[in-house]
């Protein structure tokens, strides 16, 4: 390993709230702990207000040089990275990344091709691939013509993603998907971590109320109506008092959707709606859930919610989808699985959780161990790995 590596990051970061922002806060932080890591820059975006980006570490730098639907993101950060000269660039990405409008999105897709040109080694981290994404249920479109523009676009983009030096996506199927379609040797496994390990929890439930969290960002394909529907049903089945926790915010795609269920269910007792979580509160929302539930539609890539659960010891209760049970069984995680939309599935799965202590406590051992087996300190290390590799290259 070259000693005394200047990395740059590209990637959202607190106290922004665009996508991704809490991975790139935990993984900056365990590139922090690397001795062989002289700085990190990161390329961040710029804030409101004038907003500053704070931390306790000099081997931070930030650089915000790109904003939030701005056409021109790509080249801005060229123009730092070309002035602040990184020995290597990680690009923290989903489509959405740089916008929800299509073309500025699109146009940022092309900084890695843009490093590649200026002979930048680059690495991304592609937490979700048009391939496998439902247009529908993400909230994108449900016209069959621009689902097949939607299509041709997406290719377009993935090839631009692909000039990457390397490419890095979250769950095994992605690599055999897009080496198959792409015929690319430059894409591999780089699995999503757990972002905190915190000390082996007791697994005691709190006095009190039972309860439900569900935590993210809503409106597209994690829709929270099927599960508050679900919890009237388990309250007329069992004697002890439930609470609902929904944490998190709209999906920037339905700004308002959160707001809406509220008024809808206004009459509705016990349920709490936290708002933006910061990153020093997610140990607060976690910690008192006897069990956490993924009210998705679909999915667009790994779970990050499913690793802090497991972090935190907590039972999980999964829709039957595709990439979900993937990951559980890649990674060892496991949940009660319930059928996605449906009140009376997902009602038998809470109730199931809520009043079977011995078969939650399986669940919870076992999503803790799997978080605790793939932190985000051994990610930082297979990212160390590569790139060494990549600079070794001559």
């Amino acid at each position: 390993m070259i000693n005394q590596l200047k990395i740059g990051m590209v990637t959202a970061y607190p106290p922004s709230k665009t996508t991704l922002n809490e991975y790139g806060f935990h993984l900056t932080r365990h590139f922090q702990d690397k001795g062989e890591v002289e700085e990190l820059q990161l390329y961040v975006e710029h804030l409101p207000d004038n907003q500053k980006y704070e931390s306790d570490s000099d081997k931070l730098k930030f650089i915000p040089c790109w904003s939030f639907n701005a056409m021109g993101n790509a080249f801005s950060i060229l123009k730092q990275i070309r002035k602040h000269k990184p020995d290597v660039v990680i690009i923290n990405l989903q489509f959405l990344l740089f916008g929800d409008k299509k073309v500025a999105a699109a146009l940022g897709l092309m900084l890695p091709g843009l490093l590649r040109l200026f002979e930048y080694k680059n690495i991304v981290l592609l937490h979700n691939i048009m391939e496998e994404v439902d247009l529908t249920k993400a909230g994108l479109t449900s016209n069959p013509v621009l689902k097949w523009a939607y299509g041709i676009i997406g290719n377009i983009l993935t090839r631009f993603i692909l000039t990457a030096n390397l490419v890095g996506v979250t769950i095994e199927k992605y690599v055999d998907v897009l080496k198959a379609k792409y015929k690319k040797k430059n894409i591999v496994l780089l699995p999503h971590g757990s972002f905190e390990v915190p000390p082996t929890p007791d697994y005691s439930i709190p006095e009190g109320p039972r309860q439900v969290m569900t935590f993210g960002k809503f409106g597209t394909y994690k829709k929270v109506e099927v599960l508050i529907e679900a919890i009237i049903e388990v309250r007329k089945r069992v004697s002890f008092p439930i609470e609902l926790v929904v944490a998190g915010t709209d999906n920037p795609n339905v700004a308002g959707y959160l707001d809406g269920v509220q008024e809808k269910y206004k009459a509705v007792p016990d349920m709490v709606f936290t708002g933006y979580v910061e990153e020093e509160d997610v140990p607060r929302i976690f910690k008192p859930s006897t069990a956490v539930v993924f009210p998705y539609t679909s999915t667009t890539g790994s779970s990050g919610v499913l690793h802090q659960a497991g972090s935190y010891g907590k039972a999980a209760i999964l829709p039957n989808l595709g990439d979900l049970a993937l990951l559980v069984e890649e990674e060892g995680y496991r949940g009660e699985f319930f059928e996605p939309e449906n009140v009376e599935s997902l009602a038998k799965a809470i109730e199931l959780l809520l009043t079977d202590d011995a078969y939650r406590n399986q669940l919870e051992r076992a999503n803790f161990r799997a978080a605790a087996s793939l932190s985000m300190a051994d990610i930082a290390d297979w990212y160390l790995i590569h790139i060494d590799k990549l600079l070794d290259k001559h």
